[in-house]
């Protein structure tokens, strides 16, 4: 029996599509999901998702690294907010260590799927890998895009139309719902320059203003990383190599071998 895969565009609608769902892939492109894919790949140990600021300053008065982002802007008080680069540039500084984070779509959608059995981070960096681990699992998979404040936004629909376009690809994968066919069609549209398809978008126009055009270059360049973070009693993991399984031995020509013809 093939198992599903349908993406809900935004937490708002979370409700209509979280039934007989248990593994939801959260997503924000730009750049919350990105950020947390990057950090825990170059040594963060792991990251706290929180729902508000306050919680990130008490966190931080304890003693923990915090992050804290809104409006596409680090929250004043905070030394990063979620940027990609940002973690990238404080690799070092930040081996093993745990990062308390807030932002403004990305750990709200977190924080909404945090009940479900298994939570796990996707982006365009880690697509390939976490493609393949979840055509390994064989479980009914829902794609939750973070949006703009509950809103439809086109990078997260993207990455979301390309998991479900090779989930439903791989012959493992049926879709019933509209919003999955769109999203996979428009995936199909952007996928030969990401960049330029998205030059109109309302939040890249947000970041550009900040001028933070290379992180958003970074993070619609496809495949750069093969973490894929997990919810793990409350804290984003990077997902052990054992049950990462073919994905850490790069075997993904076993996977395919699973594909009914």
């Amino acid at each position: 029996m093939m198992n599903r895969v349908e993406l809900c565009f935004s937490p708002a609608d979370f409700h209509l599509y979280e039934k007989n769902f248990e593994l939801i892939v959260v997503i924000d492109v730009l750049r919350a999901t990105s950020a947390i894919c990057a950090a825990l790949e170059h040594g963060v140990g792991r990251i706290l998702p929180v729902a508000t600021v306050e919680e990130a300053k008490a966190y931080q008065a304890q003693g923990f690294f915090a992050a804290a982002e809104r409006n596409g802007m680090v929250v004043e008080g905070f030394e990063l907010g979620n940027s990609p680069l940002g973690y990238l540039e404080r690799a070092a500084a930040l081996q093993g260590q745990t990062v308390v984070m807030t932002t403004t779509n990305g750990t709200k959608a977190i924080h909404l799927a945090r009940n479900k059995q298994t939570v796990v981070i996707g982006s365009l960096l880690n697509l390939e890998a976490l493609c393949q681990w979840l055509i390994a699992q064989r479980r009914d998979v829902l794609l939750l895009g973070s949006g703009w404040k509950d809103k439809f936004n086109l990078e997260d629909t993207i990455c979301g139309g390309a998991i479900a376009d090779r989930l439903i690809t791989s012959g493992w994968f049926r879709a019933e719902e509209d919003s999955t066919v769109a999203g996979k069609f428009i995936y199909r549209s952007a996928r030969d320059n990401m960049f330029a398809f998205l030059r109109a978008s309302s939040h890249r126009r947000r970041l550009r203003k900040l001028n933070l055009n290379a992180d958003v270059k970074y993070c619609l360049t496809p495949n750069q990383l093969t973490t894929i973070p997990v919810l793990r009693e409350g804290f984003l993991v990077k997902l052990p190599a054992h049950e990462q399984g073919e994905v850490a031995t790069g075997d993904a020509a076993q996977i395919q071998k699973r594909a009914p013809r």
